[in-house]
C-alpha cells in the first residue's frame, strides 16, 4: 500500500500528563541507539513463541494486509523484491530487473525457485499473482494505478508496462504487491484460501503448519526451501496474541520469546528488565499535527509559529518516556534507503522545527498574522502521547499570544477525522502518527498534493504538484532524491503538517533468543529465518 495509518495510541508508562507544564518537567532520557539487526544467533532453537496484538482474521494478504497478518506471512510468502534489514531492497524471486525505459519494467525470474508443494514458480504464476493484487478491492490495488499491462514475455520473464513512469513500483513489489502465489493452490481452495483450514500457497523459508482459531498460529521451517543460502535456525514459531499487560508478563516470565511492539508502553516497562532485551531500529513512523482549514491554522504563519514554539524535546520525554526523538519532517529516516547522505544533509539544514522552542521568532510571526483571537482547538483521544502533545500545543500557544483548547474524542471515534468532514470542522489540529511501508520518502509527499484526502488545510501549489509527478517518474535515484528534498523543503516551509517526534521500531526478545531485525521490516522480510539461540 502507498501509505499506512497507525491509529493505535502509544502509552508512555512513566510520564505525567496532567497539564501543559508536564513537557518541561520530565527527566531527560538517555540517547537511543538504533540498530538494524539484533545480535546474530549462535545456535538452533526447536521452537519459539512470538506475540502479536491480535489474531488475524485471514492470512490472505490481498483481503487484509494488517500488521499482524504481515508479520506472520513475511516468513511464509516471498516477493519479487525483498526489503533488507537496512531498509534497502534487492532482487529476490525476480533475479534481475531492467527498467531502461521508464515506462517498461522487465523482470527476469530466478531459476530453481519452488513453492512449498514443490512445483516451480513460473512466469504464469507471477502474472496471475500481480493481476490478483491489482483486482478491485484488493489490499494492494492502489499500487497498480499506473500499470497498463502485465504480460509473460519469456519462459522466465514478465514485462510490466506503465501508463506513466512509476519510480515506486520497485519498492511496491518488495511489499505485498510483489507476493508470488501458487495459482493452482489458490484457485483450488477458492474462498477457503487464507482461512484456518487452508494451507499456504507460497515459497518462503517457513510454511504454515497450523492455525487453531482463537489460540495460536504455527509456522514451521520448510526444509526443502529452494534457497540453500538461507538456513533458519528455529524449527517452529508459534504466534499468540496478548494485550500490553499480558505481553509484558509473558516476556518477563519466559512464556514468550519475543514480539515486535506497536506501542512504546511495553518497551518502557521492559527496557530495564534483565530478563529481556529491547532493541530499537530505523523507522518511517512520525508523530505529527494535522491542521484543518477552519480557523487560525489556515494561515501558514500561524502554523510556522506553532512549530517554532512547541517543545519537541519535552514531548519526547513526557509523551514517550524518551523512546522517541524530536523530528523535523513527516517521515522517518528509515525511508532514506538511497542517497542517504543527501537526505541527511538536507534534513540538517531545515530550521522550522527546532528541538527546543524559539519563542521570540514565533511571536513575530503571530504578530505579522494579526494575533488572531479565535481559540485553536486541539483534538486528543485521552491516551498518553496525544494528551501530552495537546497540552504542549496549549502551552506553546499561550507563550506566543494565542489561545488553544483541547477537545477530547473517544479513542474508538478518533479515526473518523480521516473520513468525516463534520468531525474535522470541530477542530484545528489533530495529533496522530503515520508511517509508510516503503523505504522512499516520495511514498509520503503525495499527502501535500492539491485536493489530497489528507491535505485538510487546503495547501495548493501547482509547482509542488508538478514536483510530485516528477519525483514519481524519476527512476534515477539521484534525480528522485533532488526532487524529494525540494518537496520536503516546500512541505515543511508551509507546515502542511507539523512534525513532532520520530518513534523507532521496537523488538523485545526473551533471554535465550536473538537474531531478528530491529528495523521496520518485519512486515516484508522473513525475520524468523534470523531467529535463534544466543551465544
Amino acid at each position: 500500500m502507498k501509505k499506512t495509518l497507525a491509529l493505535a495510541g502509544l502509552i508512555g508508562l512513566t510520564a505525567a500528563c496532567g497539564g501543559p507544564a508536564a513537557t518541561s518537567k520530565a527527566p531527560a532520557p538517555a540517547k537511543l541507539t538504533l540498530v538494524t539487526q539484533t545480535a546474530k544467533a549462535a545456535g538452533p532453537l526447536e521452537s519459539a513463541t512470538w506475540l502479536l496484538d491480535e489474531e488475524p482474521g485471514t492470512l490472505d494478504l490481498d483481503s487484509d494486509g494488517g500488521t499482524d497478518n504481515r508479520t506472520i506471512m513475511a516468513n511464509v510468502c516471498e516477493r519479487l523484491m525483498q526489503t533488507q534489514p537496512d531498509m534497502t531492497v534487492k532482487p529476490w524471486l525476480a533475479e534481475k530487473i531492467d527498467q531502461s525505459d521508464p515506462k517498461t519494467m522487465v523482470l527476469d525470474l530466478r531459476a530453481g525457485a519452488t513453492f512449498h508443494d514443490g512445483s516451480p514458480i513460473t512466469a504464469d504464476d507471477v502474472v496471475w499473482s500481480l493481476k490478483r493484487h491489482a483486482g478491485e478491492g484488493m489490499d494492494e490495488s492502489d499500487e497498480f494505478e499506473d500499470v497498463e499491462s502485465v504480460t509473460k514475455t519469456g519462459e522466465r520473464q514478465v514485462t510490466i508496462a506503465f501508463k506513466k513512469p512509476n519510480a515506486l513500483f520497485e519498492q511496491a513489489i518488495a511489499g505485498g504487491a510483489g507476493i508470488v502465489l501458487n495459482r493452482e493452490v489458490v484457485e483450488r481452495l477458492g474462498k477457503e484460501y487464507g482461512t484456518p483450514e487452508s494451507p499456504d500457497a507460497c515459497s518462503g523459508p517457513y510454511r504454515l503448519k497450523e492455525w487453531k482459531s482463537g489460540t495460536h498460529i504455527t509456522i514451521e521451517r520448510h526444509d526443502a526451501y529452494w534457497n540453500k543460502n538461507v538456513k533458519p535456525l528455529t524449527r517452529t514459531v508459534t504466534f499468540k496474541w496478548a494485550d500490553d499487560t499480558a505481553l509484558v508478563n509473558s516476556l518477563v516470565t519466559g512464556a514468550a520469546d519475543g514480539a515486535y511492539l506497536s506501542e512504546t508502553g511495553p518497551a518502557v516497562a521492559l527496557q530495564a528488565n534483565k530478563a529481556v532485551t529491547v532493541a530499537y531500529g530505523p523507522t518511517t513512523r512520525v508523530f505529527v499535527l494535522l491542521p484543518t482549514d477552519r480557523g487560525p491554522l489556515k494561515d501558514p504563519r500561524i502554523r510556522r509559529a506553532l512549530s517554532l514554539a512547541v517543545d519537541r524535546a519535552g514531548i519526547a520525554r513526557s509523551g514517550f518516556a524518551g523512546v522517541a526523538r524530536p523530528w523535523k519532517v513527516p517521515v522517518g529516516a528509515g525511508a532514506w534507503s538511497y542517497e542517504k547522505q543527501a537526505f541527511q544533509a538536507a534534513y540538517d539544514q531545515l530550521q522550522g522545527a527546532p528541538e527546543t522552542p524559539r519563542i521570540e521568532e514565533a511571536k513575530k510571526l503571530v504578530q505579522e498574522a494579526g494575533t488572531p483571537q479565535a481559540p485553536i482547538i486541539v483534538a486528543s483521544n485521552g491516551e498518553q502521547a496525544r494528551t501530552v502533545i495537546a497540552n504542549a500545543v496549549v502551552d506553546a500557544a499561550k507563550k506566543i499570544g494565542l489561545v488553544a483548547q483541547i477537545k477530547t474524542v473517544p479513542p474508538s471515534e478518533y479515526g473518523g477525522f480521516y473520513t468525516d468532514k463534520a468531525m474535522r470542522a470541530q477542530v484545528d489540529l489533530v495529533p496522530d502518527d503515520w508511517y509508510i511501508t516503503k523505504s522512499d520518502p516520495i511514498g509520503f509527499y503525495d499527502n501535500g498534493l492539491t485536493g489530497s484526502s489528507n491535505n485538510w488545510v487546503g495547501y495548493s501549489s501547482p509547482d509542488y504538484d508538478k514536483l510530485v509527478a516528477s519525483a514519481l517518474a524519476a527512476t534515477d535515484p539521484v534525480q528522485r532524491a533532488k526532487d524529494v528534498i525540494e518537496l520536503q523543503r516546500r512541505f515543511t516551509a508551509d507546515m502542511v503538517w507539523i512534525s513532532l517526534v520520530e518513534v523507532p521500531n521496537a523488538v523485545v526478545l526473551g533471554g535465550k533468543v536473538t537474531g531478528p531485525p530491529a528495523s521496520q521490516v518485519q512486515i516484508g522480510y522473513p525475520w524468523a529465518a534470523d531467529l535463534g539461540v544466543k551465544g
